[in-house]
């Protein structure tokens, strides 16, 4: 038996008024996500352990089997392994966004959905005039970077900035955890003003609508220590990761998985669903278990969009679901196949919310339940009821 994971980052959401009370899923047409439901059992899963924020990082390392506790250091650290920076001993990595403030407030955790070309080029200019012998910025994807400290407390209080939409930004400066960590939270609030100053004066944000003006680093910690998915589960010999986004890159390298980059694979709306779907039909001709990652209802939702979450989560059952469930048929060995989203992240809210996701598990000829559509109201009835984070790929590998 071979495995795939589709996960749908941030698709689940809450009824909507303007759709009659439905969520975006249960609005959406989506036939193929209906299918797995239908032909296939279902369930929900917590996939935020009581105790951690709902963060992509904490969910995708949940979902995959890991028990948060023992290994999670923030998000940071897995970014600095997509990214291939080899953390040191003492190196406090932490994800650093540019984002836009204005009035005040923190506008856009993406700075105005920057390209990669254009993410490199105000990271380097951040380089030239705040790194020293401590400090430096590591180029990442769009407007997600890097930003390590060496010997830097990781008992710091940072707010994501995904998560606070349109609230005051000062509030929401570095805190220290604990007195030791005061000096950390200086130094980040310190390089924050003053990166407000230096992108501020730069050519690129000179008239344009949404400037990429802030740096606002977060989730930091260590190097973590992980096994392998191979080592965890012995029925896999080998898995590889598909996505567009660094932190999954580095959570799918510390679980020992090959990572497949796609060209035109964006993260957003624009992204190559076609490459990346055929990428994961491939990989299943090489490898036991592929997790392919698709970002784009995230970045909707934390818009705001309405109108365009819907369409991802279209093209999510069009241009992926259906085409792997229809090329699952030529493979030589069954395929199990399970969709989820990692959380919700509701369009009228725009923040991750630690509510339970529906999950679909389907393979040519498992028993069905009763379930007849993928949505967040339907699954509740399925067959797996609502597992615990850690209990997801324990279902997946026993099906």
């Amino acid at each position: 038996m071979k495995y795939l994971i589709i996960l749908a980052d941030g698709m689940a959401d809450h009824a909507v008024e303007r759709l009659g009370g439905k969520t975006p899923l249960q609005h959406a047409h989506t036939p193929w996500m209906d299918l797995l439901a239908r032909e296939g059992q279902c369930g929900r899963l917590q996939t935020i352990p009581e105790g951690f924020t709902p963060g992509s990082e904490v969910a995708n390392t949940a979902i995959l089997g890991y028990d948060l506790r023992r290994v999670y250091e923030g998000r940071g650290p897995l970014e600095a392994a997509s990214i291939g920076y080899d953390m040191q001993p003492g190196d406090l990595a932490l994800r650093c966004n540019i984002v836009t403030l204005g009035d005040g407030r923190m506008l856009f955790h993406h700075g105005g959905h920057l390209t990669t070309d254009e993410g490199h080029m105000l990271i380097d200019y951040l380089n030239s005039h705040l790194a020293d012998d401590r400090v430096k910025f590591i180029p990442g994807i769009q407007y997600r970077h890097l930003l390590i400290v060496k010997g830097g407390s990781k008992d710091i209080v940072c707010a994501p900035p995904h998560d606070h939409p349109g609230e005051p930004w000062r509030p929401l400066l570095v805190k220290p955890g604990t007195p030791q960590a005061e000096h950390t939270a200086n130094l980040l609030n310190d390089l924050i003003l003053r990166s407000q100053e230096l992108l501020s004066r730069h050519p690129f944000n000179q008239g344009r609508q949404h400037p990429a003006n802030s740096i606002w680093p977060w989730s930091g910690g260590y190097r973590p220590q992980m096994e392998t998915l191979t080592q965890r589960y012995p029925q896999l010999k080998s898995g590889a990761v598909i996505t567009a986004v660094d932190l999954i890159r580095g959570i799918g390298r510390y679980a020992g998985l090959d990572v497949i980059n796609v060209d035109g694979a964006t993260g957003l709306a624009d992204t190559n669903y076609e490459g990346k779907t055929q990428a994961a039909i491939d990989a299943l001709q090489h490898h036991d278990f592929v997790f392919l990652h698709i970002e784009a209802s995230d970045e909707a939702g934390h818009d705001g969009d309405l109108r365009l979450k819907l369409q991802t989560i279209e093209d999510l059952d069009r241009r992926v679901v259906g085409p792997i469930i229809n090329a699952t048929k030529a493979l030589q060995q069954p395929v199990t196949v399970a969709l989820l989203p990692d959380h919700p992240t509701p369009v009228e809210l725009r923040t991750h919310v630690a509510e339970p996701v529906p999950f679909a598990i389907w393979h040519h000829g498992i028993q069905a339940d009763d379930v007849q559509t993928f949505d967040e109201v339907s699954c509740v009835g399925g067959t797996f009821g609502l597992l615990r984070p850690h209990q997801f790929m324990e279902t997946l590998m026993n099906v």
